[in-house]
C-alpha cells in the first residue's frame, strides 16, 4: 500500500515486458516495476502484469501516462489495430480513471486517438524529449533486452532520421538487438570455434541472455522469460544451449571454447552498435553518450571504443 503517495504512474508495454514508474507529486520516483508481458500470447499477459502493479497502489488515484511498442507485435493485424486494443485493455483496467498516451507532435494525449499511428513505439521519442530538457546536446543509446535505440539531441531538440521503426531501422536509430531475447544467429554469420571458422545453425537455440550469462556480464532482471530451450537460466545449460549454434554440445571439455566463441558473440554486437552510433553521429565523435537500459554496460564499452 503506498498511502495516497502516488501522484503518477508512467507505464511503458512492450511486446515482451511491462515497465512501470510511479511517481510522488515532487516527481521523486517511489518504486519501478519490470515485468514479464509475453504480449503475443494474448492480451491477458497484459491484465496480468498491470494487476500485479496496480495491487502495488491500491488506495492510490494517480495521472496514468502511457508510451508502447507492444502494439508491432503479431497478435494483431497492424500497428493501429495494436495501438487501439492496448489501450481499450488498459483504459478497463484503469477505470475510472483515463490513460493518457504519449503520441507524436501531441505530447500526452487521451483516447481516442484520430491517428493510432501517432502512438505507436514512440517511448523512445518520450525519452528523448525528456533528457533533450535537461541536456541539450547528446548522443542517446538505450540498450534494451530486445532493441537498441540511438537518438541524436542537439539544440535541445531529438534529431532524427525516421519517426517510425520502418525509417528508424533504415537510418540505424533503431537496432534489432538486445542483450536478453536476440537469437544468437541474429548477430553474425560465421564464428571462430575451436580453431576454425565456421557457419552457425539458424536455430532459435540460444539467445544472447546465454552470451551475457557465459560471460558474467547479464544484468539482474535483464532475463525474465523463458530460455531458448525453456530449461534452467544457469552457466552449464547456457553453454549447452550456445552449443547447439555450432552444432557441438556442451560440457566441461568444451566450456573454454564456448566461452571463446560467448566473447566474439559479444564483440560482433558491440562492433555493430558502434557501427550504429557512428552512423547516426555522422561519424563526429559525440560530446556526451547516455546509457539507458538493461544493456547500458554495452553502451559503456561503445563509448570507450570511440574516446
Amino acid at each position: 500500500m503506498s498511502d495516497g503517495r502516488i501522484a503518477a504512474l508512467g507505464w511503458d508495454i512492450g511486446g515482451a515486458h511491462l515497465k512501470a514508474v510511479a511517481l510522488a507529486a515532487d516527481r521523486r520516483v517511489v518504486s519501478t516495476h519490470l515485468l514479464p508481458c509475453p504480449l503475443w500470447q494474448g492480451l491477458g499477459h497484459l491484465e496480468q502484469a498491470a494487476r500485479a502493479v496496480l495491487s502495488a497502489h491500491a488506495g492510490d488515484t494517480p495521472v496514468h501516462a502511457v508510451t508502447m511498442t507492444g502494439e508491432l507485435c503479431d497478435l494483431f493485424d497492424g500497428r493501429a489495430d495494436g495501438v487501439r486494443r492496448i489501450l481499450d485493455t488498459l483504459g478497463h483496467l484503469l477505470a475510472p480513471a483515463t490513460p493518457r498516451v504519449y503520441a507524436l507532435g501531441g505530447g500526452l494525449v487521451s483516447p481516442p486517438l484520430r491517428d493510432p499511428l501517432a502512438a505507436a513505439s514512440m517511448n523512445w521519442h518520450a525519452m528523448a524529449e525528456a533528457l533533450a530538457a535537461r541536456m541539450p546536446e547528446a548522443l542517446l543509446v538505450d540498450v534494451g533486452s530486445t532493441t537498441t535505440d540511438v537518438i541524436a539531441i542537439a539544440g535541445g531538440k531529438p534529431r532524427t532520421r525516421g519517426d517510425d521503426d520502418r525509417a528508424r531501422l533504415a537510418s540505424d536509430e533503431l537496432v534489432y538487438q538486445g542483450v536478453a531475447r536476440t537469437p544468437v544467429m541474429a548477430l553474425c554469420a560465421r564464428v571462430p570455434y575451436r580453431g576454425a571458422w565456421q557457419s552457425m545453425a539458424a536455430e532459435y537455440f540460444a539467445t544472447t541472455a546465454d552470451v551475457y550469462r557465459l560471460l558474467g556480464q547479464l544484468p539482474v532482471d535483464a532475463d525474465l522469460l523463458p530460455s531458448a530451450d525453456g530449461r534452467a537460466k544457469t552457466v552449464e545449460l547456457s553453454a549447452a544451449r550456445l552449443a547447439r549454434m555450432v552444432g557441438d554440445d556442451g560440457g566441461e571439455d568444451n566450456f573454454e571454447a564456448l566461452r571463446e566463441l560467448a566473447a566474439y558473440l559479444r564483440d560482433a554486437q558491440r562492433g555493430r552498435l558502434r557501427e550504429a552510433v557512428e552512423r547516426v553521429s555522422a561519424g563526429a565523435r559525440p560530446a556526451v553518450v547516455v546509457g539507458a537500459g538493461v544493456g547500458r554496460f554495452l553502451v559503456r564499452e561503445v563509448a570507450a571504443s570511440l574516446g
